[in-house]
């Protein structure tokens, strides 16, 4: 079963998360960023998902999550839950 380690941050916005993207892309912390803007728990610990398998998240997240770049801020991606920006540490197809 495929699995994957992320990490994100959830905004109420699509403005906000475009611009917490720009600062990301300039340099700033992934973690930084998602301590100080997320409204996820997991922002308190640099927005760390842990380690999940396919379908334990939402859609919209495995459709990025178990396709996309490693590594790399995807995003903004929608979800019942707000805007998120997702960067994907590791995966295990």
């Amino acid at each position: 079963m495929a699995t994957a380690t992320a990490r994100h941050i959830l905004v109420d916005s699509e403005e906000k998360c475009n611009e917490l993207k720009a600062e990301i892309e300039a340099g700033a912390d992934f973690a930084a960023v998602a301590k100080q803007h997320s409204s996820c728990p997991s922002g308190q610990s640099g927005g760390d998902l842990g380690k999940f398998s396919k379908g334990q998240m939402v859609k919209e997240f495995d459709d990025v999550v178990f396709t996309d770049e490693l590594n790399t801020v995807h995003g903004p991606v929608k979800t019942q839950f707000g805007f998120h920006l997702l960067e994907i540490t590791s995966r295990n197809d």
